[in-house]
C-alpha cells in the first residue's frame, strides 16, 4: 500500500474511512479465526488448567513431605555429633541451584503447550500426535497423516471407536451410535465425538497397507477445475461431510460423471484432508472424462467415486531415506506421497526427480521449488523429457554412488515405468525397497 500511495499520492487512502472499516473487519475476522481454529474452547482450557492446578498441587504435597523429612535428617544429624561434613554437604545439596532457575522458563513454557494443546499415543502402533484448538481425536489424527478406521465422521456409525487407556477426553458433539454397556465400562468412546482433555493413551485400529482399505462408492461434487497447463485441468473434488474417501497416499479411483464418462486417476492429495479430493487431468485422445473436465465441467455438478485401488503406498515403518521418481503426470501420486511422508516426518530426507516434456510439464514447478526452499530434508530436479529413463538415472548415479540405503518410488507412463524398475533392480535396488505405478501420461 506504501510504494501504491507514492505512486499515486492523490489517492488519499490515508483518509479513507471505507479502508479503514475493512482494516478493522479483517483484524476482527483474524481474531476469531485465531478463537475458533488454534484456541480450545472455554471448557477444555479450564479443564486443563484444572488438572494443572491438580499437578502442582500434588507436587507441592510431596515437596513438603520430603522437606519435612530433610529437616527431621538434619536434625538427627545434628543431635548425632560429629557429622558436620555430612551436615555441610547436605546444606550445599538443598542450595537452591543456577541450573533449577534456568529451567524455570523451560517449565512454564511447557505448562502453557499443556493447555494449548494435548498429546496423544495410539497403541498398538505407537503412533502420536497433538490435538489443537477445536479438533476432534479424529480430525487431529488424520491431519498428523495417521490411517485410523473411520466412517461418518459425524457419530452415526461407530467406526471411528477407540480405548482410553489413560488420560481423559470431552465429549464435543452429540452421538447417535449407541456404545454398548460393556464399551463404556471399558472406556471405549467415539473419535470423531470427542477431544483431549489431558494428554492419552488410546487403543485403535490402523490402516497399515492397501488390503486394510475398504472399496468405497461416494457422489462427490466439483469444487473447482483450475487450469494448470494448456492441456492440463486441476480437478477438485469434495465428497459430503458424513461419507468421506479413506484412502492411503498413491492409490487411485475411478471417476464417473452422469453421463457415463469415466476415467481412472491418481488422487493428487494428501489423506490428512481426505474430504478436499485432487486429481490432475490431461487431456487424452479418444477419452471421453478429461475432454469433459477441459471442456469445463461446472462447479457442483456429481462425479462418482469408486475406490480406492492400488498398492503404491509409503512403506511407513521404514527408516530409509526416500527417493520418488516422476515422470508427466506421475507426479499426481508422488505429490499425494510426499505430502504424507511430510505430514508423518517419515524419513530423514525426500528426493524428487520430476521427468516432464512440453511446454510447463512441470506443471507444479513452484510447488516443488517452495518445498525445497522451506524443508531442509527435501530436494528437487526438474529433469528434461526422458523417455527411456536415461537422464533420472544419470542424476540418481550423480548424488548417489549407491540406492540399496533408500526406498525408491518409480511413477509414469508404463514404458519409462518398467525401464526404470528394471535398471534399478539391475544396480542391485532390493525389490522390498522398490514400489511401481505405471500410469498413462
Amino acid at each position: 500500500m506504501t510504494d501504491r500511495l507514492r505512486a499515486y499520492p492523490q489517492a488519499g487512502l490515508e483518509d479513507n474511512a471505507g479502508l479503514e472499516r475493512f482494516e478493522a473487519i479483517k483484524d476482527a475476522a483474524f481474531a476469531r479465526r485465531l478463537r475458533e481454529r488454534l484456541l480450545p474452547d472455554t471448557e477444555i482450557l479450564v479443564a486443563r488448567l484444572a488438572e494443572l492446578g491438580r499437578e502442582r498441587a500434588e507436587a507441592q504435597a510431596e515437596l513438603e513431605r520430603y522437606r519435612a523429612i530433610v529437616g527431621e535428617l538434619q536434625a538427627k544429624l545434628a543431635a548425632a555429633g560429629g557429622s558436620a561434613g555430612v551436615l555441610d554437604w547436605l546444606q550445599r545439596r538443598l542450595a537452591p541451584a543456577a541450573q533449577d532457575r534456568d529451567a524455570a522458563p523451560l517449565l512454564a513454557q511447557e505448562s502453557l503447550l499443556r493447555i494449548m494443546s494435548a498429546h496423544v499415543q495410539v497403541n498398538p502402533s505407537g503412533r502420536e500426535f497433538f490435538v489443537d484448538g477445536n479438533d476432534s481425536l479424529l480430525e487431529a489424527a488424520l491431519r498428523a497423516g495417521l490411517s485410523l478406521d473411520y466412517g461418518c465422521s459425524i457419530g452415526s456409525c461407530g467406526k471411528c471407536k477407540a480405548r482410553v487407556v489413560a488420560g481423559q477426553v470431552h465429549r464435543t458433539r452429540h452421538s447417535d451410535y449407541a456404545l454398548t454397556a460393556a464399551e463404556k465400562t471399558a472406556g471405549v468412546v467415539l473419535m470423531c465425538c470427542h477431544t483431549a482433555l489431558t494428554d492419552l493413551v488410546l487403543e485403535a485400529r490402523e490402516a497399515h497397507g492397501a488390503a486394510d482399505m475398504p472399496l468405497q462408492t461416494i457422489e462427490a461434487r466439483v469444487k473447482a477445475v483450475s487450469p494448470i497447463a494448456e492441456d492440463m485441468r486441476l480437478l477438485h473434488l469434495q465428497t459430503p461431510r458424513t461419507n468421506r474417501l479413506r484412502f492411503l497416499a498413491g492409490q487411485s479411483v475411478t471417476l464417473t460423471l452422469p453421463d457415463g464418462a469415466s476415467g481412472s486417476y491418481a488422487v493428487a492429495s494428501c489423506p490428512c484432508d481426505e474430504r478436499n479430493l485432487q486429481f490432475h487431468v490431461r487431456r487424452r485422445e479418444g477419452e471421453r472424462f478429461a475432454e469433459r473436465i477441459l471442456g469445463g465441467l461446472k462447479d457442483g455438478e456429481t462425479v462418482r467415486i469408486d475406490g480406492p485401488r492400488g498398492a503404491f503406498v509409503l512403506d511407513e515403518a521404514s527408516p530409509r531415506p526416500i527417493v520418488f521418481l516422476a515422470c508427466d503426470t506421475g507426479f499426481a501420486p508422488v505429490k499425494s506421497l510426499l505430502e504424507h511422508a511430510m505430514a508423518l516426518d517419515a524419513a530423514e530426507t525426500l528426493e524428487l526427480y520430476w521427468s516432464a516434456s512440453g511446454e510447463r510439464g512441470h506443471y507444479l514447478d513452484n510447488l516443488c521449488r517452495s518445498w525445497a526452499d522451506a524443508l531442509d530434508n527435501f530436494r528437487y530436479a526438474a529433469l528434461p523429457a526422458d523417455p527411456e529413463g536415461e537422464e533420472a538415472l544419470r542424476r540418481l548415479r550423480e548424488d548417489h554412488a549407491r540406492l540399496d540405503g533408500h526406498d525408491v518410488y518409480v511413477a509414469g507412463p508404463p514404458a519409462w515405468a518398467a525401464a526404470l524398475e528394471f535398471r534399478l533392480l539391475e544396480q542391485g535396488l532390493p525389490r522390498a525397497q522398490l514400489r511401481v505405478s505405471a500410469l498413462e501420461a
